[in-house]
């Protein structure tokens, strides 16, 4: 249904359209290129569409503003890290009261306190542990589980993604050896050594590989998120639990972007009954911030481990974890924002914006499909949603993805670099949802036959 040379034509003229209205934000990349790697703080910065990230003067709510003075609807949010708004007046307050008393002592707080028992409220887990992001919740969890079982593996799910966390970074040939990822940067070790993967939704191949006895646990997103919203299958979960407890394993459940389903994320709002959960950004209205829990047997454990190991080196921690500041602007989020009333107020927004999406794909007739968890919604240029990792993969058409982005990005709409996901917040309203869904209808008018 899609005319590419059409597509061709029209990106390539939205193309010189961003370069006409952003003229700061590329003369400020080019200034960055003479002292940051690539031009950009973060590698991964050059990917948004034209290869030249606007640069961001301004932010409030659901809005930010360039260096070329432009407004947009933000609807990436810092991919989840801003998933409760950018500024939020309950945040920003105690951010700044206590800026002013002091932001890290390497000491605990009673915010700590307060917030560790809010998230044993929420997710059911014990004992609670901060870290400065999700991927060291996740790296510190994986070796503690490998600690406690004497197992050298960690298990996960083919295209997965847990930050930067080194076993995470390993994928399948067809026939299912296990190999380094298109992309590692200079992997530590064979990934076959520490990990195993397994396609997502499939029961026979998780049980096969559990059975060796060598997997200390499984880490696992309830629902896959960074390769395209991808659901479990009905009675997934309970198989993962169930097998996971038959071999010994613990399972992982990183709730950092399904948290977008409920106070408790996917797990609370699913009743999933893991070993650890893992949760980050948005916590701390931006802050970097991770938190892990887990249950109250496998924190006996490896307290036992640890209060052997005093006084020494044991690879997870962080000077700055859990410091004054993140804790304060923890407990803002949790106690004054990201509560009850914040999902009943924005999982419509993200039923609304699906629906103008998808009256868009019925009406050009298009093989398209699109999927929600919550207030994250997403859609696809493939006739129905992947069932795993390297399903998603195989539907990814960059073109489109690029001329879909720029058209947005040049009409004031800023979407989620990688893929076109879009996250509600409280400041989100339904102009900004309406604005999307006609800038949408128009960009695909220009390139079908």
């Amino acid at each position: 249904m899609v005319n590419r040379e059409k597509l061709k034509a029209a990106y390539d003229s939205e193309l010189k359209l961003f370069h006409e209205l952003h003229p700061t934000s590329i003369k400020r990349f080019e200034a960055a290129r003479e002292c940051l790697l690539l031009g950009v703080p973060l590698n991964w910065m050059v990917r948004y569409a034209g290869k030249i990230p606007i640069s961001v003067d301004d932010s409030h709510g659901a809005h930010l503003t360039d260096a070329d003075g432009i407004d947009y609807i933000d609807f990436c949010l810092g991919d989840t890290g801003s998933m409760t708004g950018h500024g939020p007046k309950a945040a920003a307050d105690v951010i700044a009261a206590q800026a002013h008393k002091g932001t890290s002592f390497m000491l605990p707080t009673e915010d700590a306190t307060w917030n560790a028992k809010e998230l044993q409220r929420r997710f059911g887990m014990k004992y609670w542990q901060f870290s400065t992001s999700a991927t060291d919740a996740n790296r510190f969890a994986c070796r503690m589980a490998r600690q406690i079982t004497k197992r050298p593996k960690v298990l996960v799910f083919n295209w997965c993604y847990h930050g930067t966390v080194d076993e995470v970074f390993a994928t399948l040939t067809e026939d299912g050896k296990v190999i380094n990822r298109l992309g590692n940067i200079g992997p530590q070790v064979d990934p076959s050594v520490t990990t195993k993967v397994v396609e997502w939704n499939d029961v026979d191949a998780l049980e096969e590989a559990l059975k060796d006895r060598d997997v200390a646990v499984v880490l696992a997103e309830p629902v896959m998120t960074n390769i395209g919203i991808v659901h479990p299958l009905p009675g997934y979960h309970k198989a993962l639990r169930e097998l996971t407890r038959k071999y010994g394993t613990y399972l992982l459940i990183d709730e950092t972007h399904t948290i977008c389903t409920g106070i408790g994320g996917y797990t609370r709002e699913h009743n999933l009954d893991p070993d650890i959960v893992v949760v980050g950004k948005t916590l701390a209205s931006g802050i970097p911030v991770g938190a892990y829990g887990f249950t109250e047997e496998f924190g006996d454990k490896i307290a036992k481990e640890l209060d052997s190991l005093y006084g020494l080196v044991k690879g997870i921690g962080g000077t700055l974890a859990a410091n004054a500041l993140t804790m304060a602007a923890m407990k803002a989020i949790l106690k004054d924002v990201l509560t009850e009333d914040f999902y009943k107020r924005n999982i419509p927004k993200a039923e609304k914006f699906n629906a103008g999406v998808e009256a868009t794909i019925k009406e050009f007739g298009l093989p398209w499909s699109t999927t929600q968890l919550g207030t994250r919604t997403e859609y696809w240029f493939c006739p129905e949603v992947a069932k795993n990792g390297s399903e998603a993969v195989s539907f990814r058409d960059f073109d489109l993805d690029w001329y879909c982005h720029m058209y947005c990005l040049n009409r004031g709409i800023l979407m989620t670099p990688f893929h076109n996901m879009a996250i509600m917040t409280d400041a989100h309203t339904d102009a900004d949802i309406d604005k999307h869904t006609a800038i949408f209808r128009e960009a695909v008018s220009k390139i079908v036959d």
